[in-house]
């Protein structure tokens, strides 16, 4: 079973250093999934994004403080509390976001053409399963449920 894990994971190139490449700006896999969930939520909270991630804060940080400097990613002063920050896309980050997901999409579309309708439906609705199930598992990777179990 793992085997066929780490296959996926090579495949969606989630080890790799850098994911993607949009308009010469290079994004790791980690800075996809951060520009994703900005995108997805409104304005949220460094705190949100970094618990939908399952990334300790200070890691986070640093992530944040490169797209900043990347010119795709703004801090800006929560309005409910002023010690925190909200994050936002920049222009240029709605345009990397955008092409990055157009990119994944792609990929997926390249990958379940090959497969009949029925195979289709079936690996979808099986992922989306295993997705629902991991999010809710106390031993799930990452999760801040109960540290130290992978």
């Amino acid at each position: 079973m793992r085997r066929s894990f780490q296959a996926i994971t090579r495949s969606f190139g989630v080890l790799n250093k850098i994911c993607c490449s949009v308009d010469g700006v290079d994004v790791s896999a980690v800075q996809s999934h951060i520009l994703y969930e900005i995108d997805s939520n409104h304005q949220p909270s460094m705190q949100q994004v970094a618990d939908l991630l399952a990334i300790d804060i200070a890691t986070f940080s640093r992530q944040i403080q490169t797209l900043v400097k990347m010119e795709l990613v703004e801090k800006v002063p929560s309005k409910e509390d002023k010690r925190a920050s909200n994050l936002i896309l920049t222009e240029k980050g709605e345009k990397v976001a955008r092409e990055i997901d157009t990119q994944v999409n792609a990929f997926l579309e390249n990958i379940f053409s090959s497969m009949t309708e029925f195979e289709r439906q079936t690996v979808q609705g099986a992922v989306k399963l295993l997705a629902d199930v991991m999010t809710k598992s106390p031993l799930c990777c990452g999760s801040k449920k109960e540290s130290g179990s992978c």
